[in-house]
């Protein structure tokens, strides 16, 4: 569960920013997004559907001065769900079928917005 994760080069990349309505506090989707999380894993990894790896981030707050270009220093509090899989086809399957949609159900009631932008990987590297 908090294992590092290892992607192939030419992985796809689905962006989730996820908004909780007003008075919905992280520790009140917290579970949603556990069994959300877990249904990809169990129900769609690897051969079964093409999920690869998942992070779930929670913005901290921080704006850094060196990488951003405009003034604007606020960001409203929201949270991000990265999936990696083989292909945007095998995403879009797996959030069409039922086991998914009703798990995404329950933490969509919850939130104000969410959007998922996919991206294509283009570079990946570490130190050596």
């Amino acid at each position: 569960m908090f294992d590092p994760v290892t992607l192939p080069f030419g992985a796809k990349m689905l962006f989730n920013t996820v908004k909780l309505k007003p008075g919905v506090s992280f520790e009140d989707v917290e579970l949603a997004v556990g069994e959300m999380c877990n249904v990809v894993k169990e129900t769609y990894g690897g051969d079964k559907g093409g999920f690869i790896a998942g992070q779930v981030f929670r913005f901290s707050g921080f704006v850094s001065d060196e990488g951003s270009l405009n003034d604007s220093r606020t960001e409203d509090e929201h949270y991000v769900i990265v999936t990696y899989w083989r292909s945007f086809e095998e995403h879009e399957k797996s959030h069409a079928d039922a086991t998914f949609s009703n798990k995404f159900e329950t933490l969509a009631k919850m939130c104000s917005d969410t959007k998922e932008l996919g991206y294509e990987m283009l570079w990946q590297g570490a130190p050596e």
